[in-house]
């Protein structure tokens, strides 16, 4: 069966935005979307201009009149990305959702947990695909550590380490206002009330959780501002503690010199360990008791988890553009079957979606709490 390519919006991601630029590579990759629509910046011209810059046929200024104008078309569009600051994530995904149209957004989900919940109520009720773009989930070897865990290969969880580390931010380069990406997302009204802990806290949470299928009970925080004048955290850290008797531990910072995009997973359980480096995303090491440590790839692992997310054969690297594509394909054929077309394969079913979304307000939510409590045990997702 052949299947059409789906209609895509955009809002945001103009002239000078990085993640939309990574959102358009992304869904074309495996040609599953063609992007036709987009209100790429408030201001009409530089809308216009991001538009025919990026060959998008039907530029609008304003999400509002675009949700209600792709809607009224026969052509209109199926799913819409959106790539805004954090503040606009939840009226833009609502007034999509109320027009019928499946929505792709960025992390986090929105700014507050009332918003997540009530997206989340949203997109049940009409039925409609809400995928979030944790981007390291598409990665082929995170999908395989995933299935080692699933499989009982690490035995019982002990331990969990996850950290993030950036040092984008060490210097206060919001400050000249020349940095755009700087400028919104220090400002806690763009951003909300979550900077780092917002920014990539929430990526380093996910990657944990999906690997091993297990989210914390409760964690002990300190979440932190080392750049003076800054109105928003920059360091984040947490003990964490788990259903299983596992414990954990997780930092994100912004503000660690000499590093780059440092995503690391280690888990240990009573059989085996298994450790991932986002900056080395073609090798998963594998460890088991008392054995020799095992460099696994993708060609030689068999997974069909990691299988569906590889593109290029044994020995091609691939890296952050394929697992962002990967989200892009997944949520095509949920799509597809949500609009009476085919099942789709089990293995898409690793999608992120707006569940995952409300999941990480929960953390976020608790980090803060705790934090502002100097660091007082809080469990996640208790008011």
């Amino acid at each position: 069966m052949q299947r059409r390519r789906l209609r895509l919006g955009m809002v945001g991601g103009g002239q000078g935005a990085f993640i939309g630029a990574v959102h358009r590579i992304a869904a074309r990759l495996d040609d599953r979307f063609e992007l036709v629509a987009g209100a790429l910046s408030s201001d009409r011209q530089r809308a216009q201009a991001s538009a025919a810059e990026a060959g998008i046929a039907r530029s609008y200024a304003d999400w509002r009149e675009m949700a209600r104008a792709e809607a009224a078309r026969d052509d209109g569009i199926d799913a819409v990305a959106i790539v805004t600051p954090n503040h606009l994530h939840a009226p833009v995904a609502t007034a999509f959702l109320e027009a019928g149209i499946h929505v792709i957004c960025d992390k986090p989900l929105a700014v507050s947990l009332a918003e997540g919940e009530a997206l989340a109520r949203l997109a049940r009720e009409r039925g409609r695909l809400f995928a979030l773009t944790h981007t390291y989930s598409g990665y082929p070897l995170v999908r395989h550590a995933r299935e080692l865990v699933e499989r009982g290969e690490l035995g019982e969880i002990r331990v969990v380490q996850v950290e993030y580390a950036q040092d984008w931010l060490a210097e206060p380069v919001e400050a000249s206002g020349a940095n755009k990406q700087a400028g919104w997302r220090t400002d806690p009204a763009l951003a909300g009330p979550a900077g780092c802990l917002g920014d990539i806290g929430t990526h380093a949470y996910q990657l944990a959780a999906f690997v091993t299928g297990m989210a914390p009970r409760a964690l002990s925080a300190d979440v932190h501002t080392f750049v003076p004048g800054r109105r928003i955290d920059d360091h984040v850290q947490a003990m964490l503690r788990y259903a299983n008797g596992a414990r954990g531990m997780l930092w994100a910072s912004q503000v660690a010199s000499g590093a780059e995009n440092a995503l690391r997973l280690r888990v240990y359980g009573t059989k085996a360990g298994l450790a991932f480096d986002q900056e080395q995303p073609n090798e998963l090491w594998f460890t088991p008791l008392g054995g020799l440590a095992e460099r696994l790839t993708r060609a030689r692992v068999k997974s069909p988890l990691a299988a569906h997310a590889t593109r290029v054969p044994a020995g091609h690297p691939e890296g952050y553009l394929e697992a962002f594509a990967q989200l892009y394909l997944d949520a095509a054929l949920q799509i597809d079957a949500l609009e009476a077309g085919p099942a789709p394969p089990p293995e898409s079913r690793l999608l992120t979606t707006v569940d995952d979304g409300v999941d990480g307000l929960r953390f976020i939510d608790a980090m803060l709490k705790s934090s502002a409590a100097d660091g007082r045990w809080v469990e996640i997702g208790v008011a």
